[in-house]
């Protein structure tokens, strides 16, 4: 377990919501995760940046008997505050006693990471230095492991590039990872999991035509790393109903496409043992709110369609849960780190 943090025994808390007040849960590092998961199925890695969606994915990975990963980019930090997020992440922990969940920045510079590091909120944290030339980029990661393996918390990098905008993250062309550089890489650097570039990419205008994902990369690095933790990016599937949906009640989205999501659990085979998935959440929220207020021109209460989409942000976690096949593994997880 994560020493400083992470809680390895229940601990009683303070009366809350009916139901939830026995015990507190589990903040673990996503490496931890990984030795569960790896070769039979993948975590979920969900970016939140408010209320609504904290609460919608706390209540989908607990139904749905997932263990999962919460991501928080620098993006989602500077939205409202820092501490803001962080809070609601320590107070989630005590509202479900039962999630058993990583605490990870998303795509960080240096400096994000040592302030995530320094926090005692986040169990992972990832340096993002791809757009370096290679060599560069061990030698930051390199000062961003120690700096996180010193506290317990573990560390996610990026070798080659994903196409596609989402926050300030942004590349014109995809730049796959090679297997060789990827062995390298790890070796050189200490982290504890890899992003590897095979043709996902990030924001909801992902392929065309019939562009596939490399499956032939990750079986490549997986024959040259064996049992290590790959990750794959921009991973969110685009569903073409919500998209419809989100048309029909004024929006304007075209061209939208995403990863096929039956693809899933053949990348966890290949060692893939963590899928971020951002676009398709920030999808549900639009659909809900598009058809709300298209429904109830005469409502204002903001709290109102926030009633609408948790439930359905959740229902939505719980779905992608099962093609992801982590779905039902709660309880075992749970016990296996206990141990």
């Amino acid at each position: 377990m994560l020493n400083s943090y992470a809680v390895s025994a229940r601990l009683p808390v303070q009366a809350g919501p009916a139901g939830l007040t026995q015990e507190t849960a589990m903040i673990v590092t996503t490496k931890e995760l990984f030795q569960q998961a790896y070769g039979k199925y993948a975590i979920g890695a969900y970016n939140i940046n408010n209320l609504e969606q904290t609460m919608g994915l706390f209540k989908g990975n607990v139904e749905s008997k997932a263990p999962f990963i919460v991501q928080l980019s620098k993006g989602a930090r500077s939205y409202t505050h820092k501490l803001m997020l962080e809070t609601m992440m320590t107070t989630a922990d005590k509202i479900f006693p039962d999630a058993v969940f990583a605490v990870h920045l998303d795509h960080g510079d240096e400096e994000t990471c040592m302030d995530c590091i320094a926090s005692g909120v986040y169990s992972s944290v990832m340096i993002d230095a791809s757009h370096f030339p290679i060599e560069k980029n061990i030698e930051i990661t390199k000062r961003v492991v120690d700096a996180a393996h010193a506290k317990g918390i573990v560390v996610e990098a990026e070798l080659g590039q994903l196409k596609g905008v989402e926050e300030d993250v942004s590349a014109a062309e995809h730049v796959y990872t090679k297997p060789e550089e990827a062995e390298y890489f790890v070796k050189q650097t200490g982290i504890d999991s890899l992003a590897c570039a095979i043709g996902t990419s990030h924001g909801a205008f992902k392929f065309k035509g019939d562009q596939k994902l490399r499956f032939d990369i990750l079986e490549k690095i997986q024959k040259l790393l064996p049992n290590f933790p790959l990750v794959m990016h921009g991973s969110s599937s685009v569903p073409q109903d919500e998209v419809a949906r989100i048309n029909a009640a004024g929006g304007n989205i075209k061209g939208a496409s995403g990863v096929d999501a039956s693809q899933f659990l053949g990348a966890a085979k290949l060692g893939v043992t963590k899928i971020n998935i951002d676009t398709d959440g920030r999808l549900v929220w639009c659909r809900v709110h598009r058809e709300f207020f298209r429904d109830h021109p005469e409502k204002f209460d903001l709290r109102d369609p926030g009633k609408v989409f948790i439930p359905e942000y959740a229902k939505f976690i719980a779905a992608k849960n099962v093609l992801l096949g982590s779905a039902g593994h709660l309880d075992e997880v749970r016990a296996a780190l206990k141990k």
